[in-house]
This record gives structure tokens, sequence and C-alpha cells, in this order.
């Protein structure tokens, strides 16, 4: 019989999708069958109204589905009686691969039924939601190829399973307390015999520190309604101020936060990230996040998570489970080896981790939603290539030495993979390099090129050297500005844009650290338009950590050393100055994170040292947001396309000398160095050499600096990121796209 042969492609492994099929033809009275393969769902169809059929694919595709193509062709077959699903054919990937996905509402019902089968069940999940790339081990996505192999199907699973009108109908991860994983906890080497979430619950409320294995990894939990929890919490893991995420249900969140209608969305989203949110209402421990004005909350997202927060009934403190420096800790026996100094008991599973995900951090902004750290529920998710690109060969790009993250392309599409860590350390080189091999196995990645920073000394750099494969080095911010067109689907003949870019530090090709520039630029290439002025970072990468460094310089570049000498008295300013003199291990830099931390310096914020990477700059941002929004004071002087902040400095200290508080002049700061960039890159635009502006680099994760940013671009079309971090964790897309525009040609 004359049929359709039809090939639908994108996210379409792991959602119900062939279920749906399944139920779509019997629904329409068709014949054939349908699989999984390497490029998604193949589907054999005869019968009456197939452009219905077509239509209803793209129209009802399950929640958890994203269809990028759907293909057909005219097929003679002989069809089945009915319409069957049929087993999976081939191995690698084509295809993507869904995130895990938050506990839906039916589950969510289920544990709470005292009469259901599954209540009380912390690993019940559907085609709808649970574990999906964090238990993936190969593709095509069936059972055999997960960590759920383990576990054989009871009666009652393998009948819902093999239910056409069952929302378990082939969900690979199905269980129940009959055959799947099992849950205990454990302390001192010894098993509780009793209910683990009742003890747990009963633990917290002592103020003991928990070790919880999740979906992606272990979280060091504590009830973080007391202070003396969190305290203890900090003081073992050697972690004084850097924020601590915070779990709970909607009814608590809405006590101790400010929560619009969007960020409800982005909550209750299937990824499930943590979501920064304002303070406000009953007050929590100042511990939890000191200085800042904003929380990371997240909802329970397994059923694990709903049942202990139920029993706790009140927010808990998630954060990762790792030792410092180090990635998080996933397998059982190295929780134990990792986490005992820090952990009073742990609540464990048997249902191995295949990879570890970090919690996806995001924001709400004026523009909409923005990724902080691309990880758990976002990953592996896909872009689609910009126009121009999608004869693009297979490629790699590795990104940077900090918030690593690889990303590949294939197919007109990019998989920028998940959230890393810092390359400096061991354990977290050891799972980069086990990431590459991952992703290139999974997706069965063939890569003609490897792209890299253009810095020699990254470990990053160094692992794409290794590979002996044609290697295109990238300058670091020409990759931000890259990254930043390419989620916003700009095109390779695009034209050129104006990039405003600032972060922390990148090498330039003239041997100095970069850090602020206006960059006009595409793809292909950029010149560097604009920068601000460079100073000595005195100590090297001492100065990241210690502000007073950064602001020393700059007052001395501003005439006011005599202000610095007040400011820092205990410092070893003498030294500092000589090295800054001698240029001795004190490169030049234009860093925008620096002269954040140098104002902040100068507030009294963090002066002498940051305990953890931004915490100056976070400081500064909280403080700035509770001064009322006034006409920007502070100015830039720009000459030559040099844009010096010396007047900055000397009108900041005008108004310090006048009494005028901290909050207003950390206002004051951030609008003055929004509008000398936008006016910089506004100036290109209007006189034709640019057709829009992109923002991009660490700084703009300020959501202060990027409103000011595009207030002061006057409706200039601009370019954010809202997908990909716009800090180093978006770098290897940027990469891999100019790899790619260079390999075309």
């Amino acid at each position: 019989m004359q049929g359709r042969r039809i090939r639908v492609r994108g996210q379409v492994q792991g959602v119900g999708f062939r279920p749906f099929i399944w139920q779509l033809a019997h629904r329409m009275g068709l014949c054939g069958d349908v699989l999984n393969d390497p490029e998604g769902v193949l589907i054999r169809v005869v019968g009456a109204n197939l452009d219905g059929f077509e239509t209803a694919i793209r129209a009802e595709a399950p929640m958890l589905a994203r269809v990028d193509a759907v293909e057909s062709t005219m097929l003679d077959f002989d069809p089945p009686e009915g319409f069957e699903i049929v087993p999976s054919r081939g191995q690698g990937a084509e295809t993507r691969v869904t995130p895990d996905a938050a506990t839906c509402p039916d589950c969510l019902a289920e544990i709470r039924d005292s009469q259901d089968r599954r209540f009380g069940y912390a690993f019940a999940n559907c085609t709808h939601c649970g574990p999906r790339f964090t238990i993936l081990k190969a593709l095509p996505y069936d059972r055999a190829r997960t960590s759920m192999a383990v576990f054989p199907m009871c009666p009652d699973c393998a009948a819902e399973y093999d239910d056409p009108g069952d929302r378990r109908f082939h969900a690979q991860p199905a269980a129940c307390v009959a055959c799947g994983p099992r849950l205990w906890l454990e302390s001192g080497g010894e098993e509780f015999s009793g209910d683990p979430i009742a003890e747990a619950a009963r633990r917290l409320a002592c103020a003991e520190v928990l070790a919880i294995k999740g979906l992606g990894g272990f979280h060091l939990c504590v009830d973080a309604r007391q202070p003396q929890a969190v305290a203890l919490l900090r003081q073992r893991k050697r972690r004084p101020d850097k924020p601590l995420a915070l779990m709970a249900d909607e009814a608590a969140i809405s006590r101790h936060a400010e929560v619009s209608t969007e960020e409800w969305k982005l909550l209750r989203d299937a990824a499930a990230p943590i979501v920064l949110l304002r303070k406000k209402g009953a007050a929590l421990p100042e511990a939890l996040a000191p200085g800042l004005d904003v929380l990371g909350w997240m909802l329970p997202y397994t059923p694990l998570h709903h049942l202990l927060v139920d029993a706790v009934g009140g927010p808990l403190v998630m954060t990762s489970g790792n030792l410092s420096g180090e990635p998080q800790v996933i397998g059982n026996q190295e929780a134990r080896d990792k986490l005992s100094a820090f952990a009073d008991a742990f609540v464990m599973h048997d249902r191995d981790i295949a990879r570890r995900l970090d919690d996806s951090v995001e924001r709400m902004t004026r523009q909409g939603p923005m990724v902080l750290r691309r990880a758990r529920g976002r990953v592996p998710g896909t872009l689609p290539l910009p126009d121009g690109f999608q004869d693009a060969p297979q490629g790699v790009a590795f990104g940077g030495q900090m918030k690593a993250a690889i990303c590949l392309l294939k197919n007109g599409q990019a998989l920028l993979g998940h959230h890393l860590g810092e390359l400096d350390d061991a354990v977290t080189w050891e799972a980069f390099q086990q990431a590459d091999r991952d992703y290139a196995d999974l997706f069965d990645h063939r890569p003609e090129w490897v792209a890299c920073d253009l810095h020699p000394d990254f470990r990053a750099s160094r692992h794409a050297e290794a590979t002996g494969l044609p290697l295109i080095r990238v300058q670091h911010h020409h990759a931000h500005l890259a990254a930043c067109l390419g989620e916003n689907g700009w095109p390779l003949e695009g034209g050129k844009v104006a990039g405003i870019l600032l972060d922390g530090l990148g090498l330039g090709p003239d041997g100095t650290v970069w850090g602020a520039e206006v960059l006009l630029g595409n793809y292909r290439g950029f010149e560097r338009r604009a920068s601000l002025t460079p100073a000595p970072l005195i100590g090297g990468d001492r100065a990241q950590m210690e502000p007073w460094r950064n602001a020393l310089v700059r007052l001395d570049q501003a005439g006011l050393s005599e202000w610095a000498d007040e400011l820092f008295p205990q410092a070893p300013r003498d030294l500092a100055r000589q090295a800054a003199r001698a240029g001795i291990n004190a490169p030049l830099s234009s860093s925008a994170g620096r002269l954040f931390d140098a104002v902040a310096a100068c507030l009294g914020i963090c002066p002498i040292g940051q305990s953890f990477e931004g915490q100056a700059a976070m400081r500064l941002e909280a403080l700035a947001r509770q001064a009322p929004e006034t006409s920007a004071e502070f100015t830039f002087d720009t000459h030559g396309g040099v844009i010096d902040p010396v007047s900055m400095w000397q009108q900041l200290r005008r108004l310090q000398v006048a009494g005028v508080g901290i909050a207003p002049i950390a206002w004051q700061f951030h609008a003055a160095l929004a509008d000398a960039f936008a006016r910089e890159a506004r100036d290109l635009v209007e006189a034709g050499d640019a057709q829009a502006v992109a923002l991009s680099g660490g700084c703009f994760q300020n959501a202060l600096l990027l409103d000011l940013t595009i207030a002061a671009l006057n409706d200039l079309p601009v370019l954010i990121h809202r997908k990909t971090p716009a800090n180093d964790g978006g770098l290897a897309l940027g990469q891999a796209l100019i790899a790619a525009a260079h390999r075309l040609g």
C-alpha cells in the first residue's frame, strides 16, 4: 500500500513521543509503526488524511517535546494490522536529547495520595517528567541504555509501560517501591531502619547538616530558618559569604520573596532552575546571602525533594555537595569519602547518576529571563545555527578557564554543554575531559576542527592543541560578541554590530588583559573601537580577590593617592606601587570587573578581600538598587577611543566628602559606566558602521547595569543574552561560531 515515511527531528526521545504517535494514529484510524533511531523518530503510516496526521504531530506534540522538523516522503509498504511501536534501531545520535524535567502534577498527586501504590515513593515519574539526561548512557533513549537498566519492572509497572492508554506507556524510568530505586538514610556508617524522610526532617529540625543525593548530584542541606544551622554549614564548608541556594514550596517562597508573574513562570518551568528573587516579607537569616538583596530559590523538582519539603514545612538550604573548587559529588562512596566532614547524615539512593549536573541559575530582568548558569534542566538543549551556518562542518569549542563549558556544532545545531566549573582544579579538569569524551560518544560527534581561547596557558586551550585537529584560536571578547550574535540568530552575512563587552579579563591580541571594550565586528572579525583606560593588576591573579589593589592604582591615576592611603592604611601600599611602576607581576588591564571591585573597595565593600568571585560587585549592585533613580552626575572622559574614569573618581570623592550615602554613589557609578560605553556604541550605529548593539560579558549579569545600558542606547536595536550565559559559560558558543565562519570562508 502507498503511505508515507515521516521523519520527526528535534527533542523527541524521552518525552513520550512514540506513545503520542501511537495514540494519534489509532484516533485517526491509521496503520503503520513508529520507532526511535539515531536521527529522532521514524514513522511509517498508511490511511486517509495523512496531511492532517502530519499537522497534528506538530500541533499536539507532548509537553516536553521540541519539534525541529517533520519531513515526509511517499512510501510503498505492507503495514501491520493497526499501529505498532517497534524496537529502536542503531546507536549514536543525530537527534536532541531531553533534559531532566521537574515532577509533573500527576506524579506529585500520586506520591501524596495514601491510596495510591506510589504513595511516598521518592522516584515516581512518567513520560511528562523525571530523569532523562542524568541517567542516559547511550542513544537511542531506551531503558537498557540508562542507569535504570538494573531495575527490572514488576508486573504492575510493566503493565503500565505496555498500556498505550497509560501516561507511563514506554516511560523508560518508570518504577515503584516494589521494583525501582531504594531510598535510605545512613549516619556513622549505619543505615537507619525507619522512614528516611521522617528521620531526615527530624535531623534538620535539630540543626544537623544532611548530604542528599538528588538528580544530578549531592546537595548539602540545612533548615534555612535556623541561623545556627546555616552558620554550621558555612563553617564546615569554609564558605563564609557565597550565597546559598534555597528550596521551598510556593507558599514558603511567597512568604519570603517578591515574585512577579514572570518569575513564577520561570520557577514552575520544567527545568526548575534556581531563580534570583528580591527579599520581601518574613526575614530569613542574613547569613544566607550576606549583603545581597536577592536570594536564589527553586521549587522541589523530584519526588524526593517534594517529600522532604513537605515533611520539614519550610525552606531548605540546598547547596552543591562538593569540596571547595571541585565539581559536585555524584557517587555514594564518593559522598562518604568527601562529604563526611560536612554532613551529619546521608540521604542516599541506589540509582546511579550517569553525569553530574549542577542546578541551573537564572534571573528575570526587565528584558526577560537571563541564564546565569546553564545546567540541569537546560542541558543538552540545542540552539539552531543562524542563517548561513547550515553547511558548517562538525566542530567543537572548549571555552575558557573559568565557568568551563563545551560547545558542539553538528547538523545545523549548536549544543552548549553544562557548566563544569574552574579548570584550575584538578578534579574539575578531569570532569572536563570526561565531558568531552561523553558528548562525543553520546552524540556520535566527529569534529573536523577545534576552537579555543587565545590564551595559550588555559587548560582548555592546551586540550584543544592536543586533539591534533585544525585549531582556531579566538580572542576572548570576540567570542563573547559572537555568542550573543548566535543566540539571537544574527545571520552570517548580517553585517557588523557594535559590541559592548564588559567582564573580568581576557587576553587581548596586544598582550594586555582586556575587559571593557567596544568592538565593531561580526563572526569573521572585529576592530577595537573603544576601551577603558588600562591599569596594572598588582599581584596578577591576587588583584581579582583583593579589591584594594584595584582601588589603589585607580585612585593614584586620578590624583587621589592621599585618599587611598586613608582608605587602606594596613595594606602594603608602597610595595604595591613599586610593583605597578616596575611592571612586576602587574599586567595592564582594562577590566570592568576590576573597576567594579575598585569602586566597591572605596565604599567600604570587601576592601581587603572577597571570598568568592564577584562578591564586591554583587554587593555594589545590591546597594545601587536601594537608591532612587536620578539623572547621571558622574562622567567618564572619552578621547581617541579611550574611556577614562579619572573624572568619575574625582566626582565620587566629592560626593563622599559631602556625606552622600554609599547607595546613591553606587547607583551613579552604574549609570556613568553604562552611559560612557553606550555613547561609544551608539555613535557607531548612528554613523552607519554598525547595524545593532550587542551586550555581553559577565558584568551584564548585573541586571541594573543591563537596564541602564539599554536605556542609554536610546531605542537602538539591542541584542542580549537570554538562553545562554553572558559570562564565560557562553564563551564556547561564540568560539564555535567564529571557527565555523572561518571554515566556511
